[in-house]
């Protein structure tokens, strides 16, 4: 039985993919479902409930954000899953771009550099049942080789360039989305993998925070 408090988000969550995502282009139907099911309103503060769903990004804590629904569901089209796969998140964050992956794919590995929002995060995979999130605390810049290689790897902050680490651990005929550009605005950067080719595909400008690490930013 769903509360009126349940209901209400349902229905803030059927308006977001309507007005926001499906409005704007996307059309992948594993990614629409996944972004009808997924509670945003429990990935962030409690004082943001109110405005999860949101068009726009909103603070988490730790002088990160969760991205607007649309860049989420923008960059997960991108990956062009099909549901057996086993993905690499850079950036855990908020964890919500983990269980919108987690809904459509095998496996999601996901890397969060600040412990706590990882602690925070891992908590909340485990209250929602996600079992299907293996999540590590470690610079994400070096990806995750003892897992690689991955059929997809997203990369929720930007950096000047894709860390080398991220494109060998890809597996051939994968793909990978990453913001790059600037410390204040990026170019959303797809790059599909043929073996030793890579593809590159520029999918417009957007603003994520800066990828720390060895391959990325310095603190």
């Amino acid at each position: 039985m769903i509360n009126k408090q349940e209901k209400k988000f349902e229905n803030f969550r059927k308006d977001m993919v309507e007005k926001q995502i499906i409005a704007r282009g996307i059309n992948d139907q594993l990614v629409i479902n996944a972004m009808n099911k997924v509670p945003r309103h429990l990935f962030v503060s409690e004082v943001f409930t109110a405005s999860a769903y949101g068009d726009f990004p909103l603070p988490i804590g730790e002088e990160q954000t969760i991205s607007q629904p649309y860049i989420i569901a923008e960059m997960t089209q991108a990956l062009e899953l099909k549901g057996n796969e086993r993905v690499l998140e850079i950036g855990t964050g908020s964890g919500y771009q983990a269980a919108i992956l987690a809904e459509i794919v095998f496996k999601v590995y996901t890397i969060e550099r600040n412990n706590t929002l990882f602690m925070k995060t891992r908590k909340l995979f485990d209250q929602l049942k996600y079992h299907n999130i293996v999540t590590k605390y470690s610079d994400g810049t070096k990806g995750w080789e003892q897992e690689a290689p991955f059929d997809a790897i997203i990369v929720t902050a930007g950096g000047t360039k894709i860390p080398s680490p991220l494109i060998d651990q890809l597996a051939p005929g994968g793909q990978l989305v990453m913001p790059v550009g600037s410390d204040s605005i990026q170019e959303l950067i797809k790059i599909y993998k043929d073996n030793d080719d890579i593809k590159t595909i520029n999918l417009g400008a957007c603003r994520f925070v800066k990828l720390i690490g060895e391959y990325g930013w310095k603190e």
